[in-house]
């Protein structure tokens, strides 16, 4: 069971800004953010129509303008400018996940993936960190396709959304949408899942790990659209957070209305024990967390479906009111 929080405030930090010679087109920011991950100071953001990584400073809210971004290419190539042939051609890089060391990384590594929902979003790049959290220039493509198939039983139209480490397994979280509206939590044994991607590493890789289990979650609806699985974050003790929006689209292809977004709580046993709507409702897509004084503390960045306009780092806080949540931290 899950309480609806009252509807949190949420701050805005910046946009996603970029020197204009950063970006293959000359835009002076990026869009459709889609995954977020926090290493010390440096945040990374993946866009689902780039073929580049973002590299940012994190901020506090200040009002000042910040640094523009850097990119970081992860695909080679460029693709078409018109919406259409972009969205048809793109590989999708919906979730960004920060892994801890295994073998090949001994300081972890970042693993974006694409979104599964068509034959062309089916890879995925592994970049290696160094101890510092910082790219060390090797990459490694990964092939999706043996992992998602078994997935194809569950879900028709597969569109992975999120990735992170919880304890001893990686989470897979599935977006919903109003045709399906069956988000999900699809959980693997994280030592499998660090062999078979240290395979990949070194040209080995055998048979991707199955799912040890596929755990739909069911976010309710606004305005009679659902809320689905955008991303997610660990937080402490096998809990985790997610994002959510409410788009009045039903399947993974085609883009709507953003109605609602949410933030929720999955505690340890696996129950969503909270859903907080967001003021505004931004189409937040991509979420890290920190606990800060007695609060956790949420980063999010947004995909405003519009490559003239820039994603948003925002921001939103639990803390105090929200008892059972500092169990957690």
């Amino acid at each position: 069971m899950h309480s609806l929080g009252s509807t949190l405030p949420v701050t805005f930090l910046r946009t996603l800004t970029l020197a204009p010679a950063q970006h293959p087109k000359g835009l002076a920011h990026m869009s459709a953010a889609s995954g977020l991950v926090r290493v010390l100071r440096r945040l990374y953001v993946v866009a689902d129509d780039e073929l580049h990584l973002g590299l940012f400073d994190d901020i506090e809210p200040s009002g000042t303008d910040a640094a523009p971004g850097t990119l970081l290419r992860l695909f080679e190539g460029d693709l078409p400018l018109q919406k259409e042939q972009r969205k048809a051609t793109k590989p999708d890089l919906e979730t960004l996940a920060l892994l801890p060391p295994l073998p090949g990384c001994p300081a972890g590594a970042l693993l974006a993936l694409g979104s599964g929902s068509k034959p062309q979003r089916e890879t995925g790049v592994l970049l290696t960190l160094d101890a510092q959290g910082a790219p060390t220039g090797h990459q490694t493509r990964i092939d999706l396709a043996p992992l998602y198939a078994p997935l194809r039983t569950h879900f028709a139209d597969l569109n992975v959304e999120g990735a992170l480490l919880v304890g001893d397994e990686l989470l897979l979280l599935q977006r919903g949408n109003q045709d399906d509206a069956r988000s999900a939590c699809i959980r693997y044994a994280w030592p499998h899942v660090a062999d078979w991607l240290a395979g990949a590493m070194t040209g080995t890789a055998a048979e991707p790990p199955a799912p040890r289990h596929v755990q739909p979650l069911v976010l309710g609806t606004v305005d009679g659209v659902p809320l689905a699985l955008t991303d997610g974050t660990p937080l402490q003790g096998g809990a985790w957070a997610f994002c959510a929006v409410a788009e009045a689209t039903d399947n993974s292809y085609q883009d709507g209305r953003c109605v609602a977004s949410a933030i929720g709580i999955v505690a340890p046993d696996g129950q969503m024990r909270q859903l907080h709507l967001l003021q505004g409702a931004p189409k937040v897509e991509g979420i890290a967390a920190q606990w800060v004084g007695n609060s956790w503390q949420f980063t999010m960045v947004t995909d405003p479906d519009d490559r003239a306009i820039a994603a948003q780092l925002l921001q939103a806080t639990l803390g105090h009111a929200s008892t059972d949540l500092l169990l957690f931290q």
